[in-house]
């Protein structure tokens, strides 16, 4: 519709959250943005096609629970992307909590400022 059409003028006009805009961050924490890449590269490896992806997000976001102003936004991601990885056969539950305990104690045990590596975690086995 054009600008003109009167039928445009009597619907509300889309604004942007306060807050949101093309001069403020994109990703709350860096872990979304990490996030956010990894299922970009899984997506473009073919490890999924993007609508499955979208079909995954999308019931996410659905389940009950979730926070009307999206704060938990990327936590759904997360959860998506732990679904299609065990989906694939890729990693199971196991495994990824395995990992994710892993990083956690990684994190604890890095120096501030410091990049936090999982070879850090003082329970991992060295090879």
């Amino acid at each position: 519709m054009s600008p003109s059409d009167p039928a445009a003028s009597s619907r509300p006009r889309f604004e942007l959250p306060p807050g949101t805009g093309p001069d403020e961050p994109v990703f709350a924490e860096p872990w979304q943005a990490q996030a956010f890449a990894l299922v970009v590269a899984l997506h473009q490896r073919g490890l999924f096609s993007w609508s499955e992806w979208a079909a995954e997000l999308s019931k996410q976001v659905a389940r009950p629970g979730a926070a009307q102003d999206g704060s938990d936004y990327y936590q759904h991601w997360l959860s998506a992307l732990e679904v299609l990885l065990s989906e694939k056969g890729v990693a199971g539950p196991d495994r990824i909590d395995a990992v994710s305990a892993s990083w956690q104690r990684a994190a604890h045990a890095t120096p501030h400022g410091q990049p936090i590596l999982l070879e850090n975690d003082p329970e991992r086995r060295q090879a």
